[in-house]
């Protein structure tokens, strides 16, 4: 009998565990965290990051770029913002600290409509299947860089994806097949402002490109998989 019910307490931590490294790994492949999903400090990454940095910037804590690092500029903003609240000061935002933040729809307040995210998403399905999260959410910050670079690009997402001869995946078709959610989920990061690649406004894979003449000079600014991304 006691065998029995060990047995069964076995079985029953056994598929816990089970359910929570699979949660776990789930979180892992997908990537995209909403802000609180995790405590946040210098070193971090990710959408969450970028999120923080939005809301801090309209309580003016933070002045720095949107990019979904935290760096040294994101601590000091959050410093202050714990001081001027009374908290424990060590630039990590956590429960305690992101509660007296706006508690805003991110993509309400920076006019990212759905159109706009799954438009995003099929290029990057296109231009980065099989490659991470990391690498998928670095294409979309690509796409949106040149929109910012409004001397050398068009000034939207359409018409920078649309641009003659810039994306492999609108001549061969791959961006007409639907994103799948971890594409989706990469858009929405690149859209609310995390950017792994440091600015870049090139990508790409020197295994399959056919001239690497004239990109092979512009100034490298990370290699994130099969991509290397260049300003």
């Amino acid at each position: 009998m006691i065998y029995r019910n060990l047995k069964r307490v076995f079985m029953i931590l056994m598929i816990t565990l089970f359910i929570f490294v699979s949660y776990v790994n789930v979180l892992k492949a997908e990537d995209f965290y909403e802000l609180g999903t995790r405590v946040l400090e210098y070193g971090d990454e990710g959408s969450d990051v970028a999120i923080l940095q939005q809301r801090l910037t309209k309580l003016n804590f933070y002045n720095g770029k949107i990019d979904g690092i935290y760096g040294m500029k994101t601590v000091e903003a959050v410093r202050q913002l714990q001081q001027t609240y009374g908290l424990k000061v060590d630039g990590i935002a956590g429960e305690s600290t992101i509660k007296y933040l706006p508690d805003n729809n991110i993509y309400n307040s920076m006019n990212i409509s759905r159109e706009q995210i799954i438009l995003l998403a099929r290029v990057i399905h296109g231009e980065a299947r099989g490659e991470s999260f990391l690498g998928k959410v670095a294409v979309g910050s690509v796409i949106l860089n040149r929109v910012e670079d409004k001397k050398n690009f068009p000034n939207t997402i359409r018409e920078v994806i649309l641009e003659r001869g810039q994306f492999s995946s609108l001549i061969d078709g791959q961006a007409n097949l639907f994103p799948d959610q971890i594409s989706i989920n990469a858009a929405r990061a690149a859209l609310v402002g995390y950017d792994p690649t440091y600015e870049s406004i090139f990508f790409y894979n020197p295994e399959v490109a056919t001239n690497l003449s004239w990109i092979s000079k512009r100034p490298v600014t990370k290699k994130i998989g099969d991509h290397v991304f260049a300003r």
